[in-house]
């Protein structure tokens, strides 16, 4: 068949790949040095640590919040054009919307949405 055309494609892109990381070793600046490895940070020293604990709640919100962003994304389109498909697409967005309604239910059963 014609997979020596994607195997050509393949070994071009490699090579194209693999030409610019060694352009750019053989072209970078070698400088060295204690202060060229520090990090830098606004000019400041850090102080204390960088561990940081962050709550479970805020990526529980963001999850929901990116669960019913993606509802939007399919109910917008599908609203357009939900007269021509007729009344499979119709049962099929009902099927969508109530799994996504029961997860809806059962986050806030669970007390997900409730911020103490």
């Amino acid at each position: 068949m014609d997979y020596w055309v994607v195997l050509v494609l393949f070994a071009i892109a490699a090579a194209f790949a693999g030409g610019a990381l060694l352009a750019a070793f053989l072209v970078r600046p070698r400088v060295g040095g204690k202060l060229k490895r520090t990090a830098y940070e606004c000019g400041m020293e850090a102080v204390g640590t960088t561990a940081v604990q962050t709550n479970i709640r805020f990526y529980t919100y963001a999850l929901l919040f990116v669960i019913f962003d993606v509802e939007a994304l399919y109910l917008f389109p599908w609203a357009v054009v939900v007269r021509s498909t007729g009344a499979v697409a119709l049962v099929e967005m009902a099927i969508f919307l109530g799994v996504l309604a029961a997860g809806l239910a059962y986050a806030w059963k669970m007390g997900a949405l409730q911020w103490e």
